[in-house]
């Protein structure tokens, strides 16, 4: 940390004996942004309980920033169409997008297209997600111990879908099923409404995903068999977590705002203090609070050492799973 302060404090010092015209051009173009209508990535599908919020989080967006800003979906890949999107994006503030936490663990899986550490300026955390495991009303599999036993008895009979590989609610299934010693079958979908209709359709026995379960739920059509945070959710209070189960699983995927590599720092506070304003939101605290979605808000400095200690945890995880392959 130290040593980090002391690399600040030198960039600084040299910035400022570089000359004020740099800073004065800088500033200029801070002051003139935003001019034109930005474009926020989300890397899923349109209806789902991601393009849901960061569509509120987008209009709240649009009223501080005084310019609109539209949210484009690019779903596949495991949510990271949005980042190779950035790598190609010109550092001007007008590309934008959610990147989730797959950006940080896919790369240690197979090849990508970018350099989660390097390609991109994480602007703000915002949020995160409630995730948790259904399935059909009528299921026989009533609880995890039911799901447990019906495994082991029926190995790689279960099958559960999820928005793609290597996303949360996969990685989450595949260390759950590490830790109760089972094998399950794992069906990547492009989203929650894919997902949905496969599982009402009884194509596939089960759905781990975020909270685009939840009507069905209400509903009376789906079953929620456990959630996956910390701590058992106030809206399902009677549905158990994975880690007070025992299988010390927990995950949250706490994500924001993202650019490309290379902004104008002036333009990253801007982007950055807008989306903190969005907030204070009352559109936006009842969007998450419909999807179950606290309030994780990280600055530009402290989301930049999240994604560099999560590319260590999650390259750890996927180490242990067995699940790396560079081909």
């Amino acid at each position: 940390m130290t040593q980090r302060r002391h690399f600040l404090g030198s960039a600084v010092a040299l910035t400022a004996s570089a000359g004020l015209p740099i800073l004065h051009s800088q500033s200029a173009y801070a002051q003139n942004f935003p001019a034109r209508t930005i474009r926020y990535i989300c890397p899923w599908t349109a209806g789902g309980t991601t393009d849901i919020v960061m569509r509120v989080f987008a209009e709240s967006a649009s009223k501080v920033l005084n310019q609109t800003v539209i949210v484009d979906n690019k779903p596949g890949a495991g949510g990271t169409l949005g980042a190779v999107e950035l790598v190609n994006a010109k550092p001007d503030g007008y590309t934008l997008a959610q990147l989730p936490i797959s950006v940080l663990r896919i790369p240690h899986m197979q090849k990508v297209q970018f350099d989660a550490l390097k390609d991109f300026t994480w602007i703000a955390c915002l949020t995160g997600y409630t995730f948790g495991l259904v399935v059909r009303a009528d299921s026989p599999i009533k609880t995890i111990k039911d799901l447990v036993e019906y495994a082991k008895l029926n190995p790689g009979q279960f099958s559960f879908g999820t928005p793609g590989t290597g996303t949360s609610p996969h990685l989450v299934m595949e260390e759950f099923g590490f830790k109760a010693g089972i094998k399950m079958q794992h069906i990547p979908f492009k989203g929650v409404a894919e997902g949905m209709q496969s599982l009402l359709g009884g194509h596939i026995m089960g759905h781990s995903d975020s909270t685009g379960w939840a009507p069905h739920v209400e509903a009376g059509r789906l079953r929620l068999l456990a959630t996956y945070g910390s701590k058992r959710t106030k809206r399902w209070s009677h549905v158990p977590t994975l880690e007070e189960l025992g299988y010390q699983t927990v995950s949250d995927s706490p994500f924001g705002v993202c650019g490309p590599k290379g902004m104008d720092p002036a333009v990253v506070r801007q982007i950055q203090n807008a989306f903190k304003a969005t907030l204070d939101d009352p559109a936006v605290i009842a969007s998450l609070e419909k999807f179950d979605q606290p309030v994780i808000y990280l600055d530009t400095a402290a989301y930049t050492q999240y994604a560099r200690d999560t590319f260590q945890a999650e390259k750890a995880t996927i180490e242990r799973l067995g699940m790396t392959n560079k081909s």
